[in-house]
């Protein structure tokens, strides 16, 4: 049996209420990260934009500074929070996102950090697709007027464990970056987002799902809590599907912490039993992984 995830793994997604204090919001963080990891997680998520309020106009002033890298205390009160949350909790951490300011080009990213358990920076991804979307009568955002887009796909190396792939919100609206990290042998594809109530329902479990059957990988969706009085409104609904598509569990839209018991086999015996990967037609099409380092 072909070895994606080399021991079973407990994942702990952190749907968190974020609000205008930082500190606090990281407070409330450290907090709920030592819960999952007591519970035995020791792969643990948090939200899209966990230590702000989300929202344009709130990017400039909560961003911070990210390079070079190790930033200072003073530069990334964050960063540095959440290196000794990884450790404290001793898992590795994907740190949702924060924004950040790019000093050299003054240009604004949206950008997920990745620790290991003994608190080093073992991953980045900034959001590759920023949401520019106008739906009439309903919402219209356009996170281009601050952000910048990465340029970047991520896939990580866990080392205890196996690769991931990561990306955040919109990005997963875009298969091939998942398609990239499944083939690069990711069992697992992470998304820190904040949909709203408007694309949530419409899209969120949907998504999450066509992800996870496209790759028969694991895909682990993590939102912020809902909270009605914010000028966005999250939908919630953090959720795990497996490699078949099956939702493992899923939160309703307060703040909580979605488990989920990760395996091998899960994996192994989808892509053994309907083997898609030696079955596609790149002779028709191209293998949008080749030439991806």
């Amino acid at each position: 049996m072909t070895t994606f995830l080399k021991q079973p793994l407990k994942l702990a997604l952190v749907q968190l209420a974020s609000g205008a204090d930082k500190a606090v919001n990281l407070s409330n963080a450290r907090s709920k990260v030592l819960e999952a990891a007591k519970a035995g997680a020791r792969l643990i998520v948090l939200p899209e934009c966990f230590n702000s309020p989300y929202g344009t106009n709130f990017f400039p002033k909560y961003a911070e500074t990210l390079h070079p890298s190790p930033p200072t205390k003073e530069q990334s009160p964050s960063f540095h929070a959440l290196s000794a949350i990884a450790v404290e909790a001793n898992a590795y951490l994907v740190g949702g996102s924060i924004p950040e300011l790019e000093p050299s080009t003054k240009k604004y990213y949206n950008t997920s950090l990745v620790f290991s358990p003994s608190g080093a920076l073992i991953g980045t991804h900034r959001k590759t697709h920023l949401f520019d979307i106008d739906i009439p009568g309903k919402i219209q955002f356009k996170e281009s007027d601050v952000l910048s887009p990465g340029n970047q796909l991520t896939v990580i190396d866990l080392p205890d464990y196996g690769k991931i792939g990561l990306a955040i919100c919109y990005d997963i609206r875009f298969p091939e970056a998942a398609m990239i990290a499944a083939r690069k042998g990711a069992f697992l594809l992470v998304y820190p987002g904040a949909f709203n109530t408007t694309t949530g329902p419409l899209h969120w479990s949907l998504l999450g799902r066509a992800r996870a059957v496209d790759n028969q990988s694991y895909v682990a969706l993590c939102s912020p809590a809902r909270d009605l009085d914010a000028s966005y409104n999250a939908y919630g609904h953090s959720l795990v599907a497996d490699p078949s598509a099956n939702i493992l569990s899923e939160a309703e839209e307060k703040e909580t912490i979605v488990y989920a018991d990760l395996t091998n086999d899960a994996v192994a015996n989808i892509r053994s039993s309907i083997p898609i990967y030696t079955q596609r037609r790149f002779d028709l099409y191209p293998d949008v992984s080749a030439g991806q380092e």
